[in-house]
């Protein structure tokens, strides 16, 4: 029935405003779609707090469904339309290739959809957070190559639609021999990345968010990529590697196993320091502290100078970060108390004064 109005209708109407009218429909109706169903959606997702699937929808297809919806509209109307054999011909290819081109697009943004909930499901502001970094990190690997193969399939599929790229491509089969060997030696060093980056997924020396020693600097892992690693140096810069580097070379990951870490200070003295008093005041310091998770309080004389004694403190954190906040407000108190109390005991170089008498003769 609705075929037979629209026959009737192409038939009356003048061929350029029934082509236009085709086209201004498709939108409208998509317009209307979606000026229906987002802020329905956009209700649901203010009625959940923290986390809901529908605001995540709608951030991730929002701007898509724009075009998406019409483009589907219009190609099922277009077996409708008044095109002359070539003009159609050249519609009906622009818009298969749009429609490759977004279909692309929305498969991704469901893709994000998807990783919006795992990584409200695994959660990385937390404490003890190394299964929720384990998962995240496998995540955005697989995340990135699957995006990565949806780009690649499309392309293929719309260089495909052209008579002349499967003449260049059957040009290309024939010397697919010596081809081969010239792409595998070009392209070996970017496989190696590729593999790489699966053993760091699976096997994961890293994680995001991991605390690394790597180069000499301390940083967080920010970004993993397919072939490089992104690394936030504690002063803001970005460290960048090859992903290879954490397969071929050493370097420290505090957070392998677990966010804790023992945090050290040293602090040097003369041999007349009461080293008792010194371990009580420790432990005062460290009692009630926000940033000591209560497990290790060591005060020890870790070695003798020559002109110094050197004693080390020692304490536990739940991370790095903490760690290295607790270790100054310890090294800054634990030296003003000795100064106040003890300003005999700092480090000092004696020098004896003999007093030379001299003699008549």
């Amino acid at each position: 029935m609705m075929n037979e109005i629209l026959i009737q209708l192409s038939q009356q109407w003048p061929s350029w405003l029934w082509n236009i009218a085709l086209i201004l429909f498709s939108f409208l109706v998509g317009f209307l779609i979606k000026l229906i169903f987002i802020p329905l959606l956009r209700r649901q997702a203010i009625q959940q707090e923290s986390y809901s699937v529908f605001r995540s929808f709608v951030r991730r297809f929002n701007r898509i469904l724009s075009v998406f919806i019409p483009l589907i509209l219009f190609n099922s109307l277009l077996p409708f339309a008044q095109f002359n054999e070539r003009t159609l011909r050249v519609v009906s290819r622009t818009n298969e290739l749009l429609l490759v081109s977004f279909f692309a697009l929305v498969l991704i943004q469901g893709i994000k959809v998807f990783e919006d909930y795992l990584y409200h499901r695994f959660d990385i502001n937390k404490e003890n957070n190394l299964r929720e970094r384990k998962i995240r990190t496998q995540i955005v690997f697989i995340r990135k190559v699957v995006v990565t193969l949806i780009i690649v399939i499309s392309l293929a599929i719309i260089l495909l639609s052209f008579d002349s790229m499967q003449k260049i491509g059957a040009g290309l089969l024939t010397g697919v021999g010596v081809g081969g060997i010239i792409i595998g030696f070009a392209a070996q060093k970017s496989l190696g990345n590729l593999l790489a980056g699966f053993q760091i997924a699976f096997t994961q020396p890293i994680r995001m968010d991991d605390v690394l020693v790597v180069e000499g600097e301390w940083g967080r892992v920010e970004e993993i990529n397919l072939t490089y690693v992104v690394v936030n140096i504690w002063d803001k810069r970005r460290l960048v590697l090859p992903i290879t580097y954490f397969i071929e070379k050493p370097f420290q990951n505090w957070t392998r196993t677990t966010s804790e870490i023992l945090g050290t200070v040293f602090i040097y003295t003369d041999f007349t320091v009461p080293v008792q008093l010194l371990r009580e005041k420790l432990t005062t310091l460290l009692s009630g502290h926000p940033l000591w998770d209560g497990q290790v309080n060591v005060l020890q004389v870790t070695d003798f100078k020559e002109r110094t004694m050197e004693i080390r403190c020692l304490m536990s954190c739940r991370n790095s970060g903490q760690a290295f906040d607790l270790r100054c407000y310890i090294r800054e108190e634990m030296i003003a108390y000795i100064h106040t109390n003890f300003p005999h005991a700092l480090s000092k170089t004696r020098v004896d004064y003999e007093e030379k008498v001299q003699k008549d003769f």
